[in-house]
C-alpha cells in the first residue's frame, strides 16, 4: 500500500507560499488556497473554483484535503455535536460543538490519549499513544467549523479534549496562530482557552509568550494529600508549584486564571474541602469552574446531589472567590472528554 498523502493543513502560510513558487504558480494563488480553507469553508481541493484546474488537480495529486475520516457523528438534543475522527493511523481522536445562544465553541484534542492518569478521567483510561500533528489539530477545528450553519460562526476554541495540551506545545501554538491570524479564522486569542493539568514549567514556558489566551488549571482537590489520589502526577509537582506559575501566568497576561474542579461525590465535595479550596484562592484574581462528574460506566464515581454541589459554591462565593457550575452539554450523546473515543476502543479490543 502507498503511503498516505500529506495533508494541506501541516502546511504553515510559508510553507504553503513556496509549495506554490516550487509548482510555478503565482505567490497570490497560496492566500487563495488559505482563504477556502479557512472563511470559505471549502470541503475539497474541487471546491476551490478560483483556482485554476491545473492548480487544483496538483493539489489533489499531492495532498489530502483532511487527513483523518469521520468515524461517528453524534447529535444531542441541546444541538450539542460530537466527532470521533480516525487518523490515517487508525487512532481515533474527538472534538466538539457546544452551542450557546451567542456563542459557538469547539473542543479540541492535543493528543491520541493522555498520560496524566486522572483517575476519574476516560480520556487517559488507556494511556498515551502519541502526539497530534499540528495537521490532526487544525482538522479538528476546520471540521467542526464545517457543521455550523452558513451564517454561523466559531466565536470560542477550548483546548481541553483528550491529551495534555501543554505536553504537544510545539503543534499546537502554530494551530493557534492559524485561527487567530487574519489570514486564518481571524479570532482574538482572548477567545481562546488552554487547559493543562497544572505543569509549571510549562506554564511559564506558556507565559513567556505573552499571548492572552485564557488558562484553565485542573485542580480537583485544594490539598496535595488529595490531589495526589485524584492527580498522580501531582506526586512529582505539588499544589504550590502549580499556583506559583499560575499566579506568574497571571502576571504576564493579565487574564484571570480558571481552576476547573470536577466534583466528586463523597470525596472532594464536601465543606472542609470548599473552604480548603477558598484559602487557595481568596486572595487571588481567579474563578472556580465547578465540572459535576460525567459518570463513566468503568469507573466508580459520581456527581453529588444538587444540594452538595450548591452548598460547594455557596461558601466559596462567601469567601471572596468567584464560582460557576458549568452547564452539562450533550449528556445524551457521550459529549464528556473521551467517553466516546473509550467505548470504540473497548470495542474494538472485545471484537478482536
Amino acid at each position: 500500500m502507498s503511503a498516505p498523502k500529506r495533508s494541506i493543513l501541516e502546511l504553515g502560510p510559508d510553507e504553503l507560499a513556496e509549495w506554490c513558487e516550487q509548482h510555478g504558480e503565482k505567490p497570490f494563488r497560496a492566500k487563495q488556497i488559505r482563504r477556502w480553507l479557512f472563511p470559505n469553508r471549502a470541503a475539497s481541493f474541487e471546491d476551490m473554483l478560483e483556482l485554476p484546474k491545473g492548480l487544483r488537480e496538483k493539489l489533489t495529486a499531492e495532498f489530502s484535503f483532511f487527513a483523518g475520516t469521520i468515524q461517528q457523528h453524534q447529535i444531542a438534543t441541546d444541538r450539542t455535536e460530537k466527532l470521533l475522527i480516525q487518523l490515517p493511523d487508525g487512532n481515533t481522536v474527538e472534538c466538539v460543538l457546544m452551542r450557546e445562544t451567542n456563542r459557538r465553541t469547539v473542543c479540541i484534542s492535543t493528543q491520541v490519549g493522555c498520560a496524566m492518569g486522572c483517575v476519574f478521567c476516560a480520556s487517559g483510561m488507556l494511556g498515551l499513544k502519541r502526539n497530534l500533528t499540528r495537521g490532526e489539530i487544525l482538522e479538528q477545528i476546520l471540521r467542526i467549523d464545517r457543521l455550523l450553519d452558513e451564517d454561523e460562526r466559531l466565536t470560542n476554541i477550548v483546548v481541553m479534549g483528550i491529551g495534555e495540551p501543554l505536553q504537544n506545545l510545539p503543534q499546537l501554538l502554530p494551530v493557534l496562530d492559524e485561527v487567530t491570524s487574519e489570514s486564518g479564522l481571524g479570532m482574538s486569542p482572548r477567545r481562546v482557552t488552554v487547559s493543562t493539568v497544572g505543569l509549571p514549567a510549562k506554564i511559564k514556558e506558556l507565559a513567556k509568550l505573552n499571548r492572552p489566551f485564557n488558562l484553565a488549571v485542573s485542580l480537583h482537590a485544594a490539598t496535595d494529600q488529595l490531589r495526589d489520589e485524584l492527580v498522580p502526577v501531582n506526586n512529582n509537582i505539588g499544589v504550590d508549584a502549580i499556583l506559583d506559575a499560575a499566579d506568574e501566568y497571571f502576571k504576564v497576561t493579565g487574564r484571570r486564571i480558571t481552576y476547573e474542579y470536577v466534583l466528586l461525590s463523597g470525596i472532594n465535595d464536601q465543606p472542609q474541602q470548599a473552604h480548603q479550596l477558598a484559602d487557595l484562592l481568596t486572595d487571588r484574581n481567579a474563578h472556580v469552574n465547578l465540572i459535576p462528574m460525567n459518570d463513566v460506566e468503568t469507573l466508580p464515581f459520581h456527581e453529588p446531589a444538587e444540594p452538595e454541589t450548591e452548598n460547594f459554591v455557596a461558601i466559596l462565593e462567601s469567601r471572596g472567590t468567584a464560582a460557576t457550575v458549568r452547564k452539562r452539554k450533550g449528556a445524551d450523546i457521550d459529549a464528556a472528554c473521551g467517553q466516546l473515543r473509550l467505548k470504540k476502543e473497548m470495542a474494538s479490543e472485545s471484537d478482536a
